[in-house]
């Protein structure tokens, strides 16, 4: 098949990894005798600085014209003075492409267990799906804004969602569950918020049209307690903007780091932006030590949901399982005295192994 991606390194480490991601899937490409184009643009910090814009209208317009969208990390200090930030561009991207879930895979793997802080014991049989209502909530509701009224200074963020909204992820939710134990935890905070009360109305009604579907209902911070005291209770996890944005990092510690783990940004259509859940990490930036396996898996994700090439996504998921079941470790996930691979020799072992 062919194919046009559209990278968007961004900033810090996005680069790095980014650079790694594209090997990835030029490797799968000339293996499964596909054609990958790859076409880069700027997003976050580093376009604020060519342009004053953290996403411009020609990359978003690049992006939608594309098949698929590999993102690196934005952000970063040197932004986070003014008005003009680099998430903004993350927020416009979502919108302009009208990506409303954030899937969210969470799987320890059994060779680093260590890594993680949990016991060994509550990390059996772990395997989480967060999906993350993408474009409602506190981040996007109006008003919303900052105000002086009589020498103090006063805030505003408003949590908003229509009954449209929360069906479609809570049904997007209930399908990806189908596939796996037909489990669904719907996150909301209704004893306190009318948003929630809403939430909670709408995600009963819509799984009335997946009886094979068991949903239950959690409080935020019930759900925020489980996910380190019983994570293996839970299946497909769904919630709305800013819950979801505080769990996922939450679930990420399960793990071990947050360079293993990948996410896909998914709308109506096949369109879709994939990433690393890790920030920017400016500190480590252009040094070869940044873990690049959350992107790789990325790029697994984005052969499975954009382009529709499932074996090709599990070889590559098949080759980052086999690399870290042989000892292979980055500096993050490395014990006292195991050898720590640069992000290239981790990429290139990954890259071995889909080669065979």
């Amino acid at each position: 098949m062919k194919a046009k991606i559209v990278t968007l390194p961004g900033d810090g480490i996005g680069p790095d990894v980014v650079a790694e991601g594209v090997r990835v899937l030029r490797v799968v490409a000339e293996k499964s005798n596909h054609h990958f184009e790859f076409e880069e643009h700027l997003i976050g910090g580093c376009a604020i600085d060519a342009t004053g814009n953290p996403l411009s209208d020609e990359t978003l317009a690049a992006c939608r014209a594309s098949d698929a969208v590999l993102l690196g990390a934005v952000g970063g200090p040197k932004w986070d003075v003014g008005d003009v930030r680099p998430e903004q561009g993350l927020l416009k991207l979502r919108k302009g492409l009208g990506l409303f879930a954030n899937l969210r895979p969470v799987k320890p793997h059994p060779a680093l267990v260590h890594a993680s802080p949990l016991r060994p014991e509550k990390l059996a049989g772990v395997d989480v799906m967060v999906v993350r209502e993408l474009t409602g909530g506190l981040y996007f509701g109006k008003p919303q804004g900052r105000t002086n009224e009589n020498g103090h200074a006063r805030a505003v963020d408003t949590m908003e969602y229509s009954d449209t909204e929360i069906s479609r992820i809570v049904d997007l939710a209930c399908r990806l569950a189908m596939a796996r134990q037909k489990r669904v935890t719907s996150v909301d905070k209704a004893n306190v918020l009318a948003s929630s009360k809403l939430w909670r109305e709408v995600a009963t009604q819509t799984a009335h049209a997946h009886p094979q579907i068991k949903l239950d209902h959690v409080l935020v911070d019930t759900c925020a307690m489980r996910l380190v005291s019983a994570p293996s209770s839970f299946d497909v996890i769904v919630t709305e903007n800013m819950f979801g944005d505080i769990l996922t990092d939450e679930a990420a510690v399960l793990v071990g780091s947050m360079g293993l783990l990948p996410s896909a940004s998914l709308g109506t259509g096949t369109l879709g932006v994939y990433e690393p859940i890790h920030g920017s990490a400016p500190d480590i930036a252009g040094k070869g030590i940044a873990n690049p396996i959350g992107t790789i898996l990325s790029t697994a994700m984005l052969l499975r949901h954009s382009l529709n090439l499932p074996r090709e996504a599990d070889a590559v998921e098949q080759a980052v399982d086999r690399v870290l079941t042989d000892g292979c470790r980055t500096a993050d996930i490395a014990q006292k005295g195991e050898r720590v691979l640069s992000t290239r020799e981790m990429s290139d072992q990954i890259i071995a192994q889909i080669v065979r």
